[in-house]
Parts: C-alpha cells; structure tokens; sequence
C-alpha cells in the first residue's frame, strides 16, 4: 500500500469515523485506510524512532502501516479497546522491531556509554523526544534495558513509551493482561535493581512532565 498526498483522497468522510469504522470501511473503499495513517503514524514513529533510531523507524513505520493494510480484512473490533486500532497498529509494530533485536541492543549500549546528548548532537529521533529519552535511558538504565529478555522489554515500552494501558498492551502483543503485569513486574524489578534501588517508572514520568 503507497500512502502519501494520492492517498488521501475520499478520506474527509473517514475523519468523525472510529478506527474500526474506517479499518471496515475500507475493505471496500481501501483509500479510506489513510485516513489511519493520518491518526497513528506519529505515535507509531515516536515509539519505534526511541527503540531503534529514527532512520530505521521510518522503514518500520511505512512496514507497519503496509502490513496493517494488509491484514485488515482480520482486524476484530470486538477485541481489547475495539474502536482504537492503535493497540493493534503497536503490536504489529511491536513485531517488526522484533527484526531488529540485535540493533537495538547495541542502540541502548551505546547510549549506556554516552553521559548525555547535547543541542548539537545528531538527533536520534525529534530533538523533544532525544532530550527526554537522554536524560532518561542513559547509562545504568540503558544498559539494562539492553540486558532485558526481549518479551519484558515490549512491555515495559509499551507501557512507557507508546503510552498504553495493559489492556492495550495485552491485545498488541496478544497476550493476558496477567502476563503483562507480570512481566512488567519483573522488567521493573531488574530495572530497579539495576538502578541500585531507584524507581524505574522516572522513565515515564521524565516524559510525562517534558
């Protein structure tokens, strides 16, 4: 599927329409699904552009929004959130970055060796974004997240950095929302310990107050 300036036609309709409205829609009438596009792909990119850097993001996201066109005849909206198809567009996400494995351990190595970006570093992803994850995800932590088993490190940024619920962790990874909580237990739990007994939610409240 191309999505860009073409795309976008025959979907002003789709603009008051839920995300299963649209996704349904579209079975028939597939320009709509830019419409999707148009709501996610920002948060989409934020989240992978802080997992893998923003260059290989921009492959992630246009694979992403490709693949969800291509599943979309399977999209269930009676699942998790049902109108939010942002859970579902995470986890496809979620999926692909899981390609990338390798690189992205080394991205959060690197960062454990580097104190700090400042203004006239290379952005990594947007500069708002960098800053926060900067002072964030650096040394100890950085480095613990690239020591986390691969399913407790998608949930806890899931959580953290694509801002979802566990329920809408759960359906993006299709798990049970116990094995969330339990794996998010045990991310936190190595975190903390990592971090010599501080609280590794600051990742998240870094951002929340950026």
């Amino acid at each position: 599927m191309a999505i860009g300036p073409g795309a976008r036609i025959g979907t002003a309709c789709a603009d008051a329409e839920s995300d299963a409205s649209v996704i349904a829609r579209s079975r028939d009438e597939p320009e709509v699904f830019a419409a999707l596009f148009d709501r996610h792909s920002d948060a989409v990119h934020r989240y992978t552009a802080r997992r893998l850097g923003n260059e290989v993001a921009d492959d992630v996201v246009a694979e992403t929004f490709t693949t969800a066109f291509q599943q979309r005849h399977r999209y269930d909206p009676a699942r998790g959130t049902g109108t939010d198809a942002q859970p579902w567009l995470f986890g496809i996400a979620t999926n692909l970055i899981s390609r990338h494995r390798r690189a992205e351990a080394r991205r959060f190595k690197a960062m454990a060796r580097v104190p700090a970006l400042t203004d006239h570093d290379e952005p990594l992803a947007d500069r708002a974004a960098d800053r926060v994850m900067a002072r964030a995800v650096r040394r100890e932590l950085a480095a613990a997240l690239a020591a986390l088993p691969a399913r407790h490190r998608d949930v806890l940024l899931l959580v953290a950095w694509g801002d979802l619920s566990y329920e809408e962790t759960a359906q993006a990874l299709g798990i049970p929302v116990g094995t969330v909580r339990s794996r998010l237990h045990r991310a936190r739990g190595k975190l903390r310990e990592a971090l010599g007994g501080s609280n590794p939610t600051a990742l998240r409240e870094v951002s929340d107050h950026e």
